[in-house]
């Protein structure tokens, strides 16, 4: 009796929906114990949103996807496996397959590029990474889920051609070379069916690719018994209550479901507890050995970093700098990751700020705020705050119910309860949150609370602010990711500390995971925006060099929301022209997931690009500033020089419907058909040394470049071989890339980079792979700009 043949069919379907937000049914019937699912893409959270679960915090997927380096992919891939087991997880939630169709996207941050190929070459390197560590992989969202305005009902029209060559295509290589033991359908539709529901499920995805394994639900996008379960859908997360369980059981007795399709599913859940050893008999793969991960976190920072302008000013010599001017919101309060489901708890976060200390301690390093990125807090900092009942570092957090009856009682070690939604809230109505807090700076301080509900601040046995904060937005976007805020201006000492309580009523919440989120913290800002930006200019001008941090917050950036502007928020413009003109050698560091607006990027001496960059963002950034260690990212995205000029940039549906008319022109090859020019290309990026390209050579698919370190420094390079077609009877791209590799070098030294290229790079979709007989021009160079090099392959 095969092991499915002992299960009724209502155990059968009972593993067919989440035993809660996270975790799988067991069946001790069968051997099967629980599973575990985890949200990635660049951490693994585990099964709690407690600020007291540490994890690592990788640098987010464009850093990775700036990297070009399938080698650092696999790498990261196994450091995620490794921090799993460490984690008890069974399967990471990523990675994230998306493409950046719009620089508005609000979620881009945790997918790779622009273009499919590079997608799909780090995301297959990713999955093997993390599956040959014994932990499973989940490829999303599958497929078209390139935005989040309406995310869960918008529907993407999408041509078949641009649908294979480009969405499809970037999940191909993922699903066909590696296998992944599961992939998330996404909460969008596709020309006019749910994902959960659709037929790509089945084709190209199993048929032609031959995925065997777990169709997950992405979180509540499965909505319907009959429809989802007839399709290739086989699990529904969370749980344990969805459109399955009895009303499936009853479909299934009234003939509307094929109990032989139950079984189906449940066979590919019991092939995933086999492969990660959650199946008596079966054991995982050894866990990988990876070494520092907080030393790898700082490697890829670095190596994503990408350097776009340099007036020869870095890297900087370290022994002749006596001061440095560091200026900016995001150089104290740096983003190292992306908000929402990407969301992991550090146990240390290196600003800007602090690595540049750290780097030179004996030269004067100053911060200035010079402008607010976004109004409202930032927490106090641990350090500062001592729980009064234990006297702990922390705060002591006190839930209750509506009899006041009291829920839990504990200490928690961050002001940043960020992450509260959880079953063990229960019936929680308040929220009391107590501290000590030991100011640094005396003076004016502005105090505030973050949240949703009506909330209460008082500073010693006095209340200070009393008010109703509402989020707007659904309640995952607004309550966890960006949570409205009030100050209230209080009188600090230096090192008097004085008591702090925060009282919150808690709206109504949807479910009992839902988003509940408490912060204390204080305004950054002390003065008005003119005076701040003096301030900045005033630091700037009195020191050697000025760095000025710049990006996006977690309201710009965010799952849950697009963005409506790629102008940076609020007067970092302004900063950046301030502390220029006040001090020539100003490096603008841009702390942003995705692209924003630099309409001052020829008046500074250097630009770097950093992303998020993970936990140790602030010792990865000084490494490149100082040169200890070369700015080795390349654009995995095109980067506009203004919003006008950008081709594709719509994201909100009209009439429920995104319609992706401009078929297979996206990313670079859309630039490239508008004839427009953006501020950097695709595939751009600088370092430390100079190279020239000096031979091109095919012999049928297998190309070979020849390049030479013309330059004084130790460098890398990414070799990037594109294709195009001068006369076609295909709408074509201009080019599109074919190809890549990464090469090192020592000054002087000649390197041969050799790219084999893919059969799919020279077809096209016509109801079936086709290739256009003739000859195809192969170009070869640092960018989808400049490439110097060209000769011709013969296909078909």
């Amino acid at each position: 009796m095969t092991l499915i043949e002992k299960l009724t069919l209502e155990q059968k379907v009972r593993l067919l929906t989440g035993a809660d937000t996270w975790g799988l049914y067991d069946e001790p019937a069968i051997g099967l114990r629980r599973m575990v699912l985890s949200d990635g893409p660049s951490g693994i959270r585990g099964e709690s949103w407690d600020d007291r679960e540490r994890a690592l915090n990788l640098p987010s997927a464009t850093a990775l996807g700036a990297t070009w380096d399938v080698d650092l992919a696999e790498r990261y891939g196994a450091v995620l496996a490794a921090e799993a087991r460490r984690r008890g997880v069974d399967v990471v939630l990523g990675p994230t397959i998306n493409l950046h169709r719009s620089p508005l996207g609000g979620r881009h941050f945790e997918a790779y590029s622009e273009d499919p190929l590079l997608t799909s070459r780090l995301a297959a390197a990713y999955v093997r990474g993390v599956q040959d560590g014994g932990v499973g992989a989940c490829p999303k969202h599958y497929v078209a889920n390139d935005f989040e305005t309406e995310r869960f009902t918008a529907d993407v029209v999408v041509s078949d051609r641009a649908l294979r060559e480009l969405y499809l295509a970037a999940f191909e290589d993922t699903v066909v070379d590696e296998r992944p033991w599961m992939v998330m359908a996404a909460y969008n539709s596709v020309n006019g069916t749910t994902m959960t529901e659709n037929a790509l499920l089945g084709s190209p995805l199993c048929d032609e690719w031959g995925f065997d394994g777990v169709v997950v639900s992405d979180w509540w996008a499965a909505r319907t018994t009959e429809p989802a379960a007839r399709a290739r859908l086989d699990l529904v997360m969370p749980g344990p209550d969805g459109p399955w369980g009895d009303a499936l059981v009853k479909a299934v007795r009234a003939g509307e479901v094929p109990e032989e399709a139950v079984d189906e599913k449940v066979r590919r859940l019991l092939r995933l507890a086999e492969r990660v050893g959650a199946l008596d008999g079966f054991a995982a793969a050894a866990p990988p050995v990876v070494g520092d991960g907080a030393g790898f976190a700082r490697e890829v920072a670095a190596a994503g970093t990408v350097l776009v302008r340099n007036e020869n000013e870095l890297p900087w010599d370290a022994a002749a700098l006596r001061s440095v001017a560091v200026i900016g919101h995001n150089a104290l309060a740096a983003r190292t990751q992306g908000g929402g489901s990407a969301h992991v708890e550090p146990e240390r976060v290196v600003s800007p700020l602090d690595g540049l200390r750290a780097a030179l301690p004996d030269a004067d390093v100053r911060w200035m705020l010079g402008a607010v990125v976004q109004p409202g807090i930032e927490p106090l900092p641990l350090g500062a705050l001592t729980d009064p009942v234990s006297g702990e570092p922390g705060v002591r957090l006190v839930a209750r119910a509506a009899d006041g009856s009291v829920v839990l009682d504990e200490n928690r070690r961050t002001a940043n309860l960020s992450r509260l939604g959880s079953a063990r809230l229960g019936a929680t109505t308040t929220l009391e949150l107590t501290t000590r807090y030991l100011p640094a700076a005396g003076g004016a301080t502005r105090l505030g609370v973050a949240g949703a509900g009506t909330v209460e601040l008082s500073v010693g046995g006095a209340v200070v602010l009393a008010t109703t904060l509402v989020h707007a937005g659904e309640e995952f976007g607004g309550g966890l990711v960006a949570p409205p805020s009030a100050t209230a201006e209080v009188e600090l000492t230096a090192g008097t500390p004085v008591d702090l309580r925060v009282t919150v009523e808690l709206p109504p919440r949807e479910n009992a995971d839902s988003g509940v989120t408490l912060v204390l913290g204080a305004d950054l800002a002390t003065a008005d925006a003119d005076t701040e930006l003096a301030r900045a200019a005033e630091a700037a001008r009195a020191a050697d060099v000025a760095v000025v941090v710049v990006g996006t917050s977690a309201e710009v950036e965010r799952e849950g929301a697009d963005r409506t502007s790629l102008a940076l928020p609020g007067r970092q413009d302004d900063l950046v022209r301030a502390v220029a003109a006040a001090n020539p050698r100003t490096v603008v560091v841009v702390n942003a997931g995705a692209p924003v607006l630099l309409p001052w990027r020829d008046d500074v001496a250097a630009v770097l690009l950093t992303w998020f960059g993970g936990q140790e963002y602030g010792h990865a950034l000084a490494d490149v500033l100082l040169g200890l260690v070369e700015p080795g990212g390349r654009l995995p995205t095109t980067w506009p020089a203004t919003e006008a000029g950008v081709p594709v940039l719509d994201t909100t549906p009209v009439g429920g419907a995104v319609r992706y008319d401009e078929g297979v022109h996206v990313g670079h090859r859309a630039w490239l058909r508008a004839g427009a020019e953006p501020a950097y290309p695709f595939g751009h990026g600088l370092g430390y040394t100079t190279w020239s390209f000096d031979e091109l050579a095919a012999d049928g698919r297998d190309v070979t470049v020849s390049v030479r370190n013309t330059g004084t420094r130790p460098g890398k390079h990414v070799v990037q071989v594109y294709l195009s077609r001068a006369e076609s009877a295909v709408d074509r791209p201009a080019r599109w890339l074919a190809g890549f590799a990464v090469v090192e070098a020592a000054p002087g030294e000649a390197v041969t980079a050799s790219v084999r290229l893919r059969p799919r790079a020279f077809e096209h979709w016509d109801g079936g792979w086709r290739t256009e007989p003739g000859t195809f021009t192969v170009r070869a160079g640092s960018s989808v700009l400049d490439l110097p090099l060209s000769t011709e392959i013969v296909a078909g």
